[in-house]
Order: structure tokens, then C-alpha cells, then sequence
């Protein structure tokens, strides 16, 4: 009897990419075949992202395109967005599966009922997952170690699609590790919906980072997105020891740069508070990069508003940004405040910010010209290798040698979009 085929599609964020890594290994594991195309594909498997309208309208233009390529393959939307939009899903052609964060890794058998609404509160309590998240199509592996957030920002539709912070029982994240270090996996990402909150028996992220540390084979520990006010400043002080495995990257979303706006989010810091920090970082750890996210175009957010970010772009040492435009968002208390900004604005602000960012890339890249630097090296495209430097610069080398997975020493050369290098041998 042939085997059923699964193709996985990824949106969002790496907590997302750790999941369907997880839940890919659960379906193989009971019969079914990974495919890489829509047209070989019996199920679709979404794992769906709501944090932006974008998002919800991604997943609609996503499901209309595999059906019209695929009209017998059945599709399962999983995730953030299920949890949130449920029924309403069911009206995308060939949905079969609409399963919420609660249920996801039950995958295997929700799979087998047919047109299944798998919805249900989700609790606050530590967790475990069911088998390791082995990726054999990326370098860089996504270890999920905490889920959920209490801090209900009023832009931030999260709280509810992912319920309650809780954390990952600390032994089960060691356990994973390990495999994914024998599996061939160098550098962690370390992944959750709020990082910095993580707590599991009075063990914190710096016990996580210090446990992690001590697996012979693993070179490298990153730290994704985490909130300002849950870094412990001995985080910090450990990422500049050399002895780490941390890579000399942090990325500390600020949201806005206007106190104004920051108190209507319901952000329980102020600039000065995020720039004091800020600065710690950068005294401490030497050539740390540092990144942020941004929001353009909040409700309230006037000129005088906006002036005070982009003097902060500026003045800041941030060294890149992700930039949103603000939509509204299902439950978010922002849908009730006063003083919208009008969409064509709202874009012109994107643009001015951005600009102002990848002169930020550029200026923090270019010190590093002429140096020798160590890159883990990922993929090849266009003849060229690309990688990463434990700061997150992206560098490419043209050689005639398979790099994938390797760590080299690399001669930056040039400056751009990729930094352009030379092998040190």
C-alpha cells in the first residue's frame, strides 16, 4: 500500500519552523512520505501565522494556489491562525483540518478523521514535545523552549492564539539537543513566544544557555527575539566571556521609540529605560549586533510621534529592523483607540524607517572589511555560499567546495546587502 504524502509549508516566525520540524517527524514516523511539491502531495499541512493582517491574508492566497495546482490534495491549516479564525476557515477550498496550538502535535491522529474542528483553551502548565525536531533542509536548528505571553501589548493578537506563557520541561529540552547535535546540528536557535519568561522549576534561560553549553559538538547558541525587560543583565555579561558558545546577537524588539506610544501599547518600559540597556549591552559585549522590530503607524502615533523614532533610529546603536505596518487585529485593544493613521501614511513611514535601517546594516558590516571572521556556512545559491557570523552578518564566497554545515574562516572583502568574502586557508 503506498504511503500517504505530506507537504509541510512553514508561515512566520522560527517558533513555527521548530513545530513543523516536530510535527513533520511525527508523521513520518507513522507511515506518511515528506514531499517538496504541492503536485505530489496528498494532505497539506499549514502551520499558520496570525500576528498581522498580511498573515491572514497570506494563508487565504496560499490555500487557493496549492488547490488550484492540486485540486485532490487535502489541506490541514494548523496553528495561530486556526486557533483564532476556527470555523471561518473551513470556507478556504479543501480544508479538512483546522487544529488549534492546544492540538497541533496530535497531528497524527487528527489526520485521521476528516473535517475536524481541533480547537481548545490552552492551559498553563509546562510541556514537553514528542519527538525531536531533527531538520535536515536547514543548518541552523529551531529549539523551542517556551510558548505563550501574559504582557497582552495592545497591538498583539498573540496572548490569544498562543495562550498563556509556559515553559518547556527543562530535561525534555536537553534531550532534544542532544539529538539534534547527533543529528549534525552545530547552532541553536533558541526559540519561544516570550524567551525572556522563561521559568521551570526556578531554572531561568541563563540555566537553559549554561546546560546547553556543556553538549560537546555544539559550537554556537542564538538567541532569537526576546523582550526588554526579561533579558537578565547576566545574560549579557555571559555572551561576552569567550568562553560562550552565545553568539554576540540580540534581538530586542522597542515597537515604537515615543513614550506616548509605547504607554498606549501597554509597554512597561520607557525610551530611556530601553536606550540605558541598550547601552549596557553594547559596553559589555564587543561588536555585539543588535536588531529590533518596529511598528509604523500605531493609533495616536502623530508627526511629533513619529520625529521622536526616527531621531531614535538615529542616535541608537541598532544595527538592522523589522518593520511592520500596524493592522488591526482580532481581539487586540488597539481596534478601540483613538487616531488612526491613514494606510498611505502609514507606508511612508515604513519606507523613511527602513531606509534609515539599511544604512544602520551597512555602517555596523563595514567595520568588519578587511577583518577574518568565522562563518557557518548554509547554503549555496547563485554559485556562491552563504552564511552566518555568530553577529548575524550574511556572507558570501564563491568556491568550488561543498560548505554546507562548515565552520571557515572567512577575509570580508566587501560590503552590501551580503558582505563578500574570501576562504582563509
Amino acid at each position: 500500500m503506498a504511503k500517504s504524502r505530506v507537504l509541510f509549508v512553514n508561515q512566520g516566525c522560527r517558533l513555527n519552523h521548530a513545530e513543523t520540524a516536530v510535527m513533520q517527524r511525527q508523521l513520518e514516523s507513522v507511515g506518511y512520505e515528506t514531499v517538496g511539491d504541492v503536485t505530489d502531495a496528498d494532505v497539506v499541512v499549514v502551520n499558520t501565522c496570525t500576528v498581522t493582517e498580511n498573515g491572514d491574508k497570506d494563508t487565504r492566497r496560499l490555500v487557493k494556489r496549492l488547490t488550484q495546482v492540486n485540486s485532490a490534495s487535502r489541506v490541514a491549516l494548523v496553528g495561530c491562525q486556526a486557533q483564532i479564525l476556527k470555523n471561518k476557515l473551513f470556507e478556504l477550498p479543501n480544508v479538512h483540518w483546522v487544529i488549534g496550538n492546544e492540538q497541533k502535535m496530535a497531528l497524527p491522529t487528527l489526520l485521521k478523521e476528516d473535517k475536524i474542528l481541533a480547537i481548545e483553551k490552552i492551559k498553563r502548565e509546562s510541556f514537553t514535545l514528542p519527538v525531536a525536531g531533527v531538520d535536515e533542509r536547514h543548518v541552523r536548528a529551531n529549539l523551542k523552549i517556551q510558548d505563550g505571553c501574559d504582557f497582552f501589548c495592545a497591538f498583539c493578537v498573540i496572548p490569544f492564539a498562543r495562550g498563556p506563557a509556559r515553559s518547556r520541561v527543562f530535561e525534555d529540552i536537553l534531550k532534544e539537543a542532544r539529538i539534534l547535535v547527533e543529528a549534525g546540528h552545530q547552532e541553536f536557535v533558541l526559540t519561544g513566544i516570550n524567551l525572556g519568561t522563561y521559568d521551570y522549576h526556578h531554572k531561568s534561560i541563563l540555566d537553559v544557555v549554561y546546560a546547553l553549553e556543556e553538549i560537546d559538538g555544539l559550537k554556537r547558541i542564538r538567541i532569537s527575539s526576546i523582550e526588554p525587560t526579561t533579558i537578565p543583565k547576566d545574560l549579557i555579561r555571559h555572551m561576552a566571556k569567550k568562553e560562550s558558545k552565545l553568539c554576540r546577537y540580540l534581538h530586542i524588539p522597542v515597537q515604537s521609540c515615543s513614550d506616548k506610544i509605547l504607554r498606549a501599547m501597554n509597554r512597561h518600559y520607557t525610551m530611556a529605560d530601553y536606550r540605558e540597556f541598550i547601552d549596557f549591552c553594547v559596553e559589555t559585549v564587543p561588536d555585539v549586533c543588535i536588531g529590533t522590530d518596529i511598528i509604523c503607524g500605531f493609533p495616536g502615533e502623530d508627526k511629533a510621534s513619529f520625529d521622536e523614532t526616527v531621531a531614535n533610529v538615529m542616535t541608537l546603536p541598532w544595527h538592522y529592523a523589522h518593520v511592520f505596518s500596524y493592522s488591526q487585529r482580532q481581539f487586540a485593544r488597539s481596534q478601540k483607540l483613538d487616531g488612526q493613521v491613514n494606510p498611505a501614511e502609514i507606508k511612508r513611514r515604513s519606507r523613511v524607517l527602513q531606509s534609515l535601517f539599511a544604512n544602520n546594516r551597512l555602517a555596523y558590516q563595514e567595520r568588519f572589511i578587511g577583518e577574518e571572521v568565522q562563518v557557518l556556512f548554509e547554503q549555496q545559491k547563485k554559485g556562491l555560499w552563504q552564511g552566518l557570523t555568530d553577529t548575524y552578518i550574511k556572507v558570501c564566497v564563491e568556491t568550488e567546495l561543498n560548505l554546507k554545515n562548515t565552520f571557515c574562516s572567512v577575509r570580508l572583502l566587501a560590503n552590501g546587502p551580503h558582505c563578500i568574502g574570501r576562504l582563509c586557508h
